[in-house]
């Protein structure tokens, strides 16, 4: 008997070996690839706009304020580091003002904007920037009547979540098509396990972002509206900091042996919206509301390699723009190192370009035109997983 126990117990170990070979192997791929990557970095060519500064940013962060999360605002300032802005959408209550009660200012030298995120009657989660304890008070009436109101106030209404939108005649001003959050919950969990436990701790980022996928149903609900009007594409990093635990830990809040999954710092180094600001204006509250209103700004999965630098153009006019087809004569794309540029009409791709750092397209008809760009070098499936995402040129 004994012996037949040793027995089964060799084969365990060795079926649970043989299982584990394949991600071992894997865990050297990642970090092979973390080495390629820092390799692009450093020989990146800086592009600098004469005209327009890079500014760095996510969108859609909780703390736990809003609930959802057990993070504090010491906890994320801290993360924040590197960022030149951050975009808060604290849940809604009832008694307190969530959207005005969390980071709102300039910490670190990271400007906080406070804002909120809440269902409407119509059952569309949306988000609200900068927030307001009206928003709560408002949150009961469908979605049209629920955005103008704040529209007027300045603010800007941006639909997350918008596999379960419904209210597509609505006016709202952006579209979360990446939601770093959503689009994990797609992955298939168990050989992500696997991997995690070899890779997750040296190369967490990469771990990640190795599952994510390209949004294709957001992308297409976004390609439709912005076909009739101007509209802002952008990520959000539904960031909680709420995924871990920890052995030891006092009613003050003090935690020992924590371990913590997705701490900000490593969400936020993942995928950016990032905003072009013209040279001569400050980046304030208000000339960030401007920038991602008009469109000036694109999505960058940075943990591949460093986006700073992209743009999208037409003579002066940038991402966001609206252009008339006889002063388009070019719609010009620069990226910092060599990959694939896909262009897209109206949500349709047209033309491509791989390998280049430099791109030249002529539009012969009026449209939406947008960019990805994607890092084929860096092998599967990042051959899928777009590396950038352009705003459109619109042009008329």
């Amino acid at each position: 008997m004994l012996k037949r126990l040793k027995k089964i117990a060799l084969i365990l170990t060795a079926v649970v070996v043989l299982i584990q070979l394949p991600f071992i192997y894997r865990r050297v791929q990642v970090g092979k690839l973390s080495q390629r990557i820092a390799l692009l970095n450093i020989n990146r060519t800086p592009l600098e706009s004469s005209h327009y500064k890079d500014l760095t940013g996510v969108i859609h962060v909780h703390t736990a304020l809003g609930g959802h999360s057990t993070a504090t605002f010491d906890d994320l300032i801290a993360g924040s580091k590197g960022l030149d802005f951050v975009i808060l959408t604290e849940h809604t209550a009832d008694l307190i003002d969530t959207a005005a009660m969390t980071l709102n200012g300039t910490y670190g030298g990271v400007l906080f904007v406070g804002g909120n995120e809440l269902d409407t009657f119509s059952g569309d989660r949306m988000l609200l920037i900068p927030g307001t304890s009206e928003a709560f008070a408002r949150r009961m009436t469908m979605t049209p009547a629920f955005i103008a109101p704040f529209q007027k106030e300045g603010r800007l209404a941006f639909v997350t979540y918008p596999e379960r939108f419904s209210t597509w005649y609505s006016t709202f001003d952006g579209v979360e098509v990446f939601n770093l959050n959503s689009n994990t919950k797609r992955m298939s969990y168990v050989p992500f396990l696997l991997d995690a436990l070899w890779s997750y701790g040296k190369y967490p980022e990469l771990t990640l972002a190795k599952y994510l996928s390209r949004p294709d149903t957001e992308l297409q609900k976004f390609d439709e509206v912005a076909r009739k009007r101007r509209i802002t594409l952008f990520a959000g990093s539904d960031a909680h900091s709420n995924i871990g635990f920890h052995l030891f830990g006092d009613d003050s809040g003090h935690k020992y042996l924590n371990l913590k999954f997705d701490d900000y710092a490593m969400i936020f180094r993942i995928v950016r919206t990032h905003v072009l600001l013209a040279n001569d204006k400050a980046l304030t509250q208000q000339s960030l509301l401007d920038a991602l209103r008009a469109g000036h700004c694109f999505i960058g999965f940075d943990v591949l390699s460093d986006t700073r630098g992209f743009s999208f153009s037409s003579g002066d006019k940038i991402m966001g723009d609206e252009a008339t087809l006889a002063e388009a004569p070019n719609l010009k794309v620069a990226i910092p190192q060599s990959a694939r540029i896909v262009l897209f009409k109206d949500g349709s791709k047209i033309s491509e370009s791989s390998e280049v750092r430099e791109w030249k397209f002529q539009p012969k008809e009026r449209g939406t035109y947008r960019v990805e760009v994607f890092m084929d070098s860096l092998g599967k499936p990042f051959d899928r997983l777009p590396w950038i995402i352009s705003n459109p040129i619109y042009v008329r």
